[in-house]
């Protein structure tokens, strides 16, 4: 089930994947996911929509 939430994908991120969401990871992150021409950003989106890759955008802004 996909997060619907910034505490449950920060949750998820943190507790199950235990990645640290610092500031460089988040920038990194928007770099590609920002990028819509990106592989990693095109295979995200078949995978999980682009409303998710909207949400996690928003998301790791928040982090920033």
């Amino acid at each position: 089930m996909l997060p619907q939430t910034f505490h449950d994908w920060r949750n998820c991120i943190t507790n199950d994947c235990k990645i640290n969401l610092t500031r460089e990871f988040a920038a990194e992150r928007l770099a590609v996911y920002q990028d819509k021409q990106h592989p990693e950003t095109q295979k995200f989106i078949s995978l999980y929509g682009e409303f998710h890759l909207y949400n996690v955008i928003n998301w790791f802004s928040q982090i920033l």
